[in-house]
């Protein structure tokens, strides 16, 4: 096996990996400021003008959607536990069979800029909009802080940092770029960089897919059993149960996990944002089918990924690099290709944080800005830009949030795939719910929202700050450090690492009683309006056009 990690724990010549990185900087730069120049109006830094063909959106979602997580975090998981880890995939995955029959076209029928426009459609305005926008903002948070974090790891794999002190300074500055590249191209600019960075991804998994495979001859089982033979000692890599399983609350903890994962994708403000960037429902849904074609063929990629990162380079030597599980992927190029293949990779990962930050920052400073400054303290009346401008203020505000939240992520060495389950676990408990009661049951209300949005986020917030992911978790026998967000402490009370499991159903009953005990009486010609547009189509040129 190559020497992976010198004593300064850097991996390759940084000189050579800093100069792909760079070059990948440099081209996406030149990307957002040519889009920049389009960005005349809200509809064009909001949905990129309503111009994005289905195949584009289709790769754009592919590139929004397949993140850090993807890349690095199930790679990792994959390799230190195996079977378990690959389930992170399937719950990613079949989560696109919701999105597709329940949500895609409906939404870009009847939204605007974001999934306020529908909340608020049949609803009192205000208050409506104000807790959608607070549920997006903590969805984009949860989301960005585990992006951030991968971020942070790989520069510091890249370059050897170690120490605190230096990770945090990698996280700020990279975080720092990254609002950079929002700040200027907008979601035109950010879906041009999705593009361009789904089809680096998914080639560069199909070159080390195909490179791994043939280290063994083109023989799966090989590959597997060297995987297991450099297992952590005691674990069965090849069978469910070495991370989900072992005790009866670690199988409660994966039933919460895959509710969260299948549940979360038609809730994530962001993924419900790329269906307004088309013309026709008709290319709304011929998107979410292209989406779920690329990102099924990388998720298969993945498995073969993270059983060669297993095999050729090992979970202790992956446990104790900087980033920890999140640097499998980055060693595996490094054990097949040398420096070079390194510096490709990683800077294909650097894109794909990149272009999931930006189309999250968009999301959330929109949502702020479209829903709260405009509708609520605004009502209407906005000058001319102002929206826009209150969006970009917005975005460094997040930005500067997620970079501090993100460090704290990275120096715990939480898996990053976990990290985006909890965003999936809160955008299934705040926004789902909602969702589908508004555009499938008419005697929904505005009390049965707010109880659902409220009552959901509020849950399951609360409970992932006081279970182990926040504090408490036992310590890592490789790492010998605890995953947990603050160290030292505990405590936690709450026994599940997802809150799935009971914030979901919570904020379905909290949707149902609040509008029973409602006093409002259900809009029947809204209902009517809105029941049109959502299954027809009618009507909803008028609402872009408004």
């Amino acid at each position: 096996m190559r020497e992976l990690l010198a004593a300064d724990d850097t991996i390759g010549e940084p000189a050579v990996n800093i100069s792909i990185f760079g070059a990948f900087v440099l081209v996406t730069l030149f990307i957002t400021f040519r889009a920049s120049r389009n960005n005349k109006s809200a509809a064009d830094y909001y949905a990129a003008g309503r111009n994005i063909s289905g195949t584009q959106n289709g790769l754009a979602i592919a590139g929004d959607y397949l993140s850090a997580a993807s890349f690095l975090g199930i790679a990792g998981a994959i390799a230190v536990y195996g079977y378990d880890g690959f389930l992170y995939s399937i719950g990613f995955l079949v989560a696109w069979l919701v999105a597709l029959l329940l949500v895609a076209e409906l939404m870009r029928n009847t939204a605007r800029f974001t999934m306020a426009d529908v909340l608020a459609f049949r609803m009192r305005e205000r208050p409506v909009r104000m807790a959608a926008a607070i549920s997006t903002l903590a969805v984009s948070l949860f989301y960005l802080l585990a992006q951030m974090a991968g971020a942070g790891g790989l520069v510091a794999l890249l370059l050897g940092v170690s120490g605190d002190a230096a990770e945090a300074l990698v996280v700020t500055l990279v975080g720092a770029l990254m609002i950079f590249y929002v700040l200027v191209g907008g979601m035109r600019g950010t879906t041009y960089v999705q593009m361009i960075k789904a089809t680096l991804l998914i080639a560069g998994a199909f070159v080390m897919t195909v490179w791994v495979l043939a280290e063994y001859g083109f023989n799966l089982s090989s590959l597997l059993g060297g995987a297991q033979d450099l297992a952590v000692e005691g674990r069965d890599v090849l069978a469910p149960g070495a991370q989900y399983g072992l005790t009866e609350t670690s199988k409660l903890d994966f039933v919460s996990l895959g509710l969260a994962l299948v549940l979360g994708t038609a809730g994530l403000p962001h993924v419900l944002m790329r269906f307004y960037t088309v013309p026709t429902a008709k290319d709304a849904r011929r998107s979410v089918v292209w989406a779920i074609w690329l990102i099924g063929i990388f998720y298969l990629f993945s498995l073969v990924i993270g059983y060669g990162a297993g095999a050729l380079v090992g979970p202790a030597e992956i446990l104790a690099a900087p980033g920890a599980v999140n640097a499998a992927a980055p060693l595996l190029a490094f054990e097949l290709g040398g420096t070079v293949l390194l510096g490709i990779i990683a800077g294909v990962a650097f894109a794909t944080i990149l272009a999931v930050v930006a189309g999250l920052t968009i999301t959330a400073s929109a949502s702020f800005a479209h829903d709260v400054y405009a509708s609520v303290i605004k009502r209407g009346n906005v000058p001319p830009n102002g929206e826009v401008r209150v969006a970009r203020i917005t975005a460094v505000v997040i930005g500067a949030i997620s970079i501090g939240l993100g460090i704290l992520a990275l120096q715990a060495g939480i898996n990053i795939a976990f990290l985006v389950a909890l965003a999936f676990a809160v955008a299934a408990s705040a926004n789902l719910p909602t969702i589908l009661y508004t555009l499938f049951w008419k005697n929904f209300t505005t009390q049965g929202a707010l109880w659902s949005i409220y009552g959901g986020l509020i849950a399951c917030i609360g409970l992932i700050i006081f279970s182990p992911v926040v504090s408490g978790a036992p310590v890592n026998e490789l790492t010998g450090k605890s995953t947990s967000l603050i160290q030292d402490v505990d405590f936690s009370w709450f026994p599940l690492n997802n809150p799935g499991l009971v914030s979901i159903p919570l904020s379905f009953f909290l949707g149902w009683l609040g509008s029973r005990l409602s006093k409002d009486k259900p809009d029947e010609l809204k209902n009517a309006e809105l029941e049109v547009r959502a299954f027809t189509g009618i009507g909803a040129e008028k609402a872009v056009q408004h």
